[in-house]
């Protein structure tokens, strides 16, 4: 079952204090089975003149195609807009319908939408609700109640038992592994010892690939250095059908069309072992398939990036299909933490792509038996390269009385370095019916830019480029660079809670593994010869035609490359020791 599911399974009573939290209380008896419907009415944000709610449905009784939620406010609130559901009101009477990509809901499926209100005086939470027709919250033997919600109180726990933020107080697991490859480079004991993820992309990692470890080896592990405290185990789920429609060098072993295969033959078997007992004392952090869904929002129609492979996971549905069942799997096992990719600020930063993204994300986690509930964040930068932070600069700098967002480098982005995008999406996620302890996390594993190319301070004022680009950290040729790129660095070393909302800093991209190979080089693993790859190529649309910047002489992607571990540490910010 996932996150809503397990904790409603009684009807619950609730108070909502002027500060919008939703405090609970939870009578015992009371099983799933005899409730017809539970919704979770949660109050996110409330203020002086308004509210944002976030409403999750599970559907208990038969499977629907269709569904409509009603309920009648107390006092004189007013729902000024929604999201993921058509909502209606009349007078103290509100109607919330599905949309037409959310129609479907299952025996024991969910579905999340969300709005915003106005209210004066008291805003009490609605008493009861109906899907339907049919009473929710209610067992065959109880007489009604208010509706279940919560926050997890900070430094605590959430409602379901989960951590609010894992990597606090937790120990991050170790890969034997790559911590091997590391030690045995020259100056390679400085960083062996720091925690990377696990990477399964491909059905072969589950069990190991040429007498590797398997999922079950690094869970056993796990254990071994977990101790009597606490430990999170980072695993990267990369395996979609038609994996990676944007990228040749990381195109996975998957057929478009796939799907079933997908789940039957890899997320289950992944399900089937992390949910043995013996593993329940781990933390288990997952890292739901890079670049999938911003490749639907960007490159699957109508723009200059646009390519046939993601118009064809676009329009067949598969990506979104594949993350959903992901995510409501993987979320129904109670250490789990699901932290879907968002990728990076030179992607999604622009608004024109940043609320589609938002709305690709919102609807793939209320969608096909995922709920918002399933997700215990997003993830940011994953495997690229962006800065944390920009020190030199900031997006609402001006030069000369022109705004530096008119720079090439800019180019009219919203953001400039990773942790401003991550806070920002951060909050236009809550705003769309995300849960308001939303944590996440940035892979600062390759996004450290220093050695003696790092800008010291400021740029001249003579341009808005000359300022910005003397300025900047990031080296790279174009913000779309995403290949081995030469004069990179070890970012910040994995550090949990380094701001608020940002639950950690990790290594998801093991430094030393490769982006993909800098020619064709024949492989059984899928992976193709993608020219963002070739240090020779002069670029395309999503790297302004650019020169490429990467390394040459790679291997394939996710194989060792020593010279750019090499480079790595020489150019580490924070230096190395």
């Amino acid at each position: 079952m996932s996150r809503t599911r397990m904790s409603l399974v009684a009807a619950l009573a609730l108070v909502a204090g002027t500060s919008g939290t939703a405090l609970l209380t939870s009578p015992a008896g009371a099983a799933a089975a005899s409730v017809p419907c539970t919704v979770d009415y949660k109050v996110q944000n409330q203020w002086d003149t308004g509210f944002t709610t976030a409403v999750t449905v599970t559907n208990n009784g038969a499977a629907k195609s269709s569904w409509s939620l009603k309920w009648s406010f107390a006092g004189n609130q007013q729902i000024t807009n929604g999201w993921n559901a058509k909502v209606s009101q009349s007078g103290t009477a509100v109607t919330a319908g599905n949309e037409s990509y959310n129609g479907a809901l299952a025996t024991g499926g969910s579905v999340s939408f969300g709005f915003n209100g106005s209210y004066s005086g008291t805003n009490a939470v609605p008493a009861t609700f109906t899907l339907d027709g049919v009473t929710c919250n209610v067992d065959d033997g109880g007489t009604g109640g208010g509706t279940g919600g919560g926050t997890g109180g900070g430094g605590g726990g959430t409602t379901d038992g989960r951590a609010d933020n894992p990597y606090v107080g937790a120990k991050v697991y170790v890969n034997p592994e790559w911590s091997a490859k590391a030690a045995a480079e020259p100056g390679g004991s400085r960083i062996s010892n720091q925690p990377t993820a696990v990477w399964l992309d491909r059905i072969a990692a589950i069990n190991g690939v040429s007498g590797g470890m398997g999922l079950r080896d690094h869970l056993d592990e796990a254990l071994k250095q977990k101790g009597s405290g606490d430990l999170v185990v980072q695993l990267v789920i990369y395996d979609l059908p038609g994996r990676d429609c944007a990228a040749l060098a990381s195109n996975g072993e998957l057929g478009p069309n796939d799907l079933d295969k997908y789940k039957s033959q890899y997320i289950d078997p992944i399900a089937s072992i992390i949910s043995d007992p013996k593993y329940a004392g781990l933390r288990i952090a997952t890292v739901i398939e890079p670049d999938s869904l911003p490749n639907l929002v960007t490159n699957a129609g109508g723009t200059p990036t646009t390519t046939d492979a993601c118009v064809t996971m676009k329009s067949n549905g598969n990506y979104e299909k594949g993350v959903s069942y992901a995510l409501d799997k993987l979320g129904a096992i109670a250490n789990v933490y699901n932290y879907i990719d968002a990728g990076h600020h030179g992607w999604l930063g622009w608004d024109s792509n940043l609320g589609p993204a938002v709305q690709e994300f919102a609807k793939v986690a209320t969608t096909n038996g995922a709920s918002v509930n399933d997700v215990a964040g997003f993830i940011v930068n994953t495997a690229n390269y962006s800065p944390v932070k920009e020190p030199n600069f900031k997006v609402t700098d001006t030069v000369n009385g022109q705004t530096i967002r008119q720079s090439k480098w800019v180019d009219w982005n919203q953001y400039v370095d990773e942790q401003s995008f991550a806070l920002g999406l951060r909050d236009k996620l809550v705003a769309a019916g995300f849960n308001s302890g939303l944590g996440m996390l940035i892979d600062t594993s390759r996004d450290g830019w220093g050695g003696s190319a790092r800008p010291a301070g400021p740029g001249p004022t003579t341009s808005v480029d000359d300022y910005v680009n003397g300025s900047r950290v990031d080296r790279r040729i174009h913000a779309g660079n995403w290949c081995n790129q030469s004069g990179a660095g070890l970012g910040e070393r994995p550090t949990a809670a380094p701001a608020a909302g940002i639950d950690a800093y990790v290594w998801v991209k093991p430094p030393g593994e490769s982006d993909g190979s800098s020619t064709a080089v024949s492989n059984d693993e899928g992976k193709g010869f993608d020219r963002m790859c070739d240090p020779t190529y002069g670029g395309n649309a999503r790297n302004g035609n650019n020169p490429t910047g990467a390394l040459a002489n790679a291997p394939l992607a996710g194989h060792w490359f020593s010279a750019q571990f090499q480079q790595l540490m020489q150019n580490a910010y924070p230096p190395l020791p």
